[in-house]
């Protein structure tokens, strides 16, 4: 019942006309940006969050997670019209949902769609609501052992998850892990990796990475080969048959579900959920030849379970200070750049931010579903602003964004640096996702590691003489081990397929 009552008060700080105001703006640019091939809503955050300078904090990750969730819906749209998906996760949602276009059926795909993705919104964003301070609560008896151990583990995860290769997510974490160390050492007092200049002294700037990163080398890879865009189909009765409610329901139902359980868990994105939703759908189906020829389930499911991926997995980052997923990593970097830390005291510490922004989440899920089912043709129509137009707009806002930072030309010089390496990282399929999560957390896991190591008096063992620590410490290790395996597993069996070749 507390959480409740602090929702309540939640919905108070939520309701103001500003944040109301910043909910609608973020949950707007989130829909521009999903229905927008090339970009997503990793890269979408980063690029949006020197706007947030100057505002509230409140305010910035209300407009901030309005962008994340509501990219969410808007990829979906060009997914079912057009075949071109606006962000990874609607990847699954091609399959049928432009199948069911060419059959005349884009309303019907288009408003289960908005229907799934709002009821796993709004379960995951409850689930938040009780799951989060419970969970928190527990958090607060873990000491710096036991924080190591669950970061270890996030990261582990992300990068066993996030790439083809278990090698390049080691590649890519190593240098997250090298330029989170670039500034002043916390214990000695000592310059690491500044080279004498005077601008790396205070480490690398989060967000000029960040856009470099996603923003500058999504440019480059969109300019090089750009989505071919056709026109959309005119879309009209925007619900499914009286016959088909109940079979997407309890689609939406299981999709829900999956989105959850796997938001909690570190490195299992929304690619994953919806790809997993799917595979579920077509197995419980009366008759799977239906899927690929316009499935109304293939796309209820997989659809919900993406926004409930979103909504579960703020669970993690709220209660523990753990990103479970790349766009939870920029949003965690925003949350540290206006003077908040994620974790177990963020409940008790910050209530009003907590309970403000999760009484939003509820209200953008409501502005989404309200914006998507009526006005589905305007969001189709932005998809076809042609790319020699829409890349010079985007790169204009980097540049005066990374600027705004502190007004700097190196800023400028390093973002531009960082978006040539994003560019050869995705050409050598290197997850840049592992390298942004570990560069989030390595200072975060290096403080742990030296306040657990000045307490131990059996050094590194200290990890596994707490009962909690060993645990997590454990499950690390296994999932480490399982990698190392399955990946010389399918290295044996690509050898294999070639000398049979």
């Amino acid at each position: 019942m507390d959480s409740f009552f602090l929702l309540m008060q939640g919905f108070e700080t939520a309701l103001t006309w500003s944040n109301l105001l910043y909910c609608l703006i973020g949950v707007m640019l989130g829909m521009v940006i999903g229905v927008l091939p090339g970009l997503g809503p990793v890269s979408g955050t980063a690029l949006l969050i020197p706007i947030t300078f100057g505002m509230e904090p409140v305010s910035a990750i209300i407009m901030l997670s309005g962008i994340f969730y509501g990219s969410m819906y808007g990829g979906t749209i060009t997914s079912v019209l057009v075949n071109v998906p606006g962000e990874a996760a609607s990847v699954i949602t091609c399959i049928d949902g432009y199948e069911m276009t060419k059959k005349g059926r884009a309303g019907a795909a288009l408003g289960v769609s908005a229907i799934g993705s709002f009821i796993g919104g709004v379960v995951a964003v409850t689930a938040l609501t009780f799951v989060g301070p419970a969970l928190s609560k527990f958090a607060l008896k873990f000491g710096p052992p036991e924080f190591f151990a669950i970061m270890l583990l996030g990261m582990l995860m992300i990068v066993a998850l996030m790439g083809k290769s278990l090698v390049r997510g080691l590649i890519a974490a190593v240098l997250g892990l090298l330029l989170a160390m670039v500034g002043q050492d916390m214990v000695t007092g000592e310059f690491r990796f500044t080279f004498g200049s005077i601008e790396l002294m205070d480490g690398i700037d989060f967000a000029v990475m960040a856009m470099g990163l996603f923003g500058i080398s999504e440019i480059l890879l969109n300019a090089e080969n750009p989505a071919k865009v056709t026109k959309p189909e005119k879309v009209k009765g925007l619900l499914p048959k009286r016959e088909e409610w109940g079979p997407t329901l309890k689609s939406v139902g299981r999709g829900t579900g999956i989105g959850m359980l796997l938001g909690v868990i570190p490195g299992a994105n929304s690619i994953i959920a919806s790809t997993f939703s799917y595979i579920l759908e077509k197995k419980v189906a009366k008759d799977p030849s239906r899927f690929g020829k316009g499935a109304i389930e293939g796309v209820a499911g997989p659809e919900t379970a993406n926004n409930a991926h979103s909504g579960a997995a703020l669970i993690p980052l709220f209660s523990l200070g753990l990103p479970s997923s790349p766009t939870m990593a920029v949003i965690l970097g925003a949350f540290i750049m206006h003077g908040l830390t994620p974790g177990p005291a963020l409940f008790t510490k910050n209530p009003d931010f907590v309970w403000g922004l999760i009484a939003s989440m509820f209200i953008g899920n409501v502005l989404l579903l309200i914006m998507n089912m009526p006005l589905v043709g305007m969001w189709a129509k932005i998809a076809m602003i042609p790319y020699k137009l829409l890349f010079p707009i985007i790169l204009m806002v980097i540049l005066v964004g990374t600027y705004s930072l502190n007004g700097s030309l190196w800023d400028v010089g390093l973002m531009l640096i960082f978006g040539v390496i994003g560019y050869i990282l995705k050409k050598l399929d290197i997850p840049m996702s592992a390298m942004i999560v570990t560069f989030i957390l390595g200072s975060q896991l290096e403080t742990s590691m030296l306040q657990s190591l000045s307490i131990s008096t059996d050094g590194f063992l200290i990890f596994f003489t707490q009962p909690i620590s060993a645990v997590i410490m454990s499950i690390a290790l296994i999932i480490f081990a399982i990698s190392i395996y399955s990946g010389v597993k399918n290295k044996r069996g690509n050898l294999a397929d070639d000398v049979e070749m």
